[in-house]
């Protein structure tokens, strides 16, 4: 039997191989997403769904350009999901905080945003320093503890699982096939194109683009290109819903627009362990009640965790294989924030096959520079 043949194939059905096909699926049957399944580690699932600018780009201005970037287009992609699917991704960008409990935090605080926002070549961010009463104003009745806060009006949040289901709907709805529950097992160059061998049998395809997350340490050698990934644990706990209280999301607390309060605010190097700690799911939980007190009595219904996609420095890997021209790698943990970037401007680089000047600085030869050094 003849291998299904497609022209490009993403490997990777999360958020970011969801959002380059999104800006693909014109492509229709001839663009195929290779999606391990719910098996895989899939950091999609437990996203905390922030749209998040401030503060991004330390050490490498041009990630702050690509995520303020993306920002802009984020009401576009929210707006075209819905035209194509119907479903609204609950998109609120009106402005992000980041509260501090101390007058040392916010000191500190502020430093490192302005150490950001002043390196040389990185683009303009409109951020505020605010005081107690400043922070107060924006969010209402805060704790006594609140000592100020920074503000960007760029920052937002969606719900990031109808983000994912609006993704995939889309892809459907253009005959995009999706092949869900195939874990890729071998990914050989051939004449034309690739074959890819999966649990399911083998497909092939002119081009690839690897998309999946932390099994990408394993897919790209495959295709003579190298993905430093790791994973780094988060943990959110999910509260009961409540009265609307928040216009406007943290970076450590989320009102939904169900009106679930969401609480998330830790790292964790742990390897390939989702389990959840007592010790970080109370430490999370008590920055939250000295932020607003009232959700001391709110009660806790979930919490879970989720591994991030983490390069060496933090910054998004986009790469195209010389030794194997049509063969791409895209992996970054800012899912949500860079999904519209992913759906516009790293596509159209992927249909033309050309990196972008606005991705050339995410190249892998920067892991080259770093060691000749």
């Amino acid at each position: 039997m003849t291998a299904p043949a497609f022209d490009v194939a993403i490997i990777g059905g999360g958020l970011v191989g969801g959002a380059i096909a999104f800006g693909l699926r014109d492509l229709g049957a001839r663009l195929a997403v290779v999606d391990e399944g719910d098996v895989a580690y899939r950091a999609a699932r437990g996203n905390f769904g922030l749209i998040w600018v401030q503060g991004k780009g330390a050490g490498m201005p041009a990630y702050g350009a690509w995520t303020q970037q993306s920002a802009h287009e984020w009401p576009r992609l929210a707006a075209d999901l819905a035209q194509v699917t119907g479903i609204d991704v609950a998109l609120r960008q009106g402005g992000g905080m980041h509260v501090c409990l101390s007058a040392q935090e916010l000191d500190a605080r502020a430093k490192r945003l302005w150490s950001v926002v002043g390196q040389p070549g990185f683009p303009d961010c409109p951020i505020e320093v605010l005081d107690r009463a400043g922070v107060a104003a924006r969010l209402g009745d805060v704790g006594p503890e609140v000592a100020g806060g920074t503000w960007c009006p760029l920052d937002g949040d969606c719900n990031p699982l109808r983000l994912l289901r609006a993704l995939h709907a889309s892809l459907a709805s253009e005959g995009v096939a999706r092949l869900a529950d195939h874990r890729v097992t071998r990914i050989e160059p051939a004449a034309n194109g690739f074959r890819i061998a999966t649990s399911r049998g083998t497909i092939r395809c002119e081009r690839v683009v690897l998309a999946a997350g932390l099994g990408n340490a394993t897919l790209a050698p495959m295709v003579g290109l190298r993905a430093p990934v790791t994973p780094n644990k988060g943990q959110i706990i999910a509260l009961e819903r409540v009265p609307p209280f928040l216009r406007m999301p943290l970076d450590t607390i989320r009102q939904t627009d169900e009106g679930t309060v969401l609480i998330g605010d830790s790292q964790q190097e742990a390897g390939f362990d989702e389990s959840l700690s007592v010790g970080v799911l109370a430490a999370i939980a008590r920055r939250a009640v000295r932020t607003f007190p009232f959700l001391r009595d709110v009660r806790a219904v979930r919490a879970w965790s989720a591994l991030r996609v983490m390069s060496p420095d933090g910054f998004p890997l986009y790469a195209r294989s010389i030794a194997h021209p049509g063969a791409w790698l895209a992996t970054c943990h800012s899912g949500v924030t860079l999904a519209a970037a992913h759906a516009t401007a790293l596509a159209a680089a992927i249909r033309d096959d050309t990196l972008p000047a606005a991705c050339a600085t995410f190249d892998l030869a920067r892991f080259d520079v770093d060691q000749a050094a």
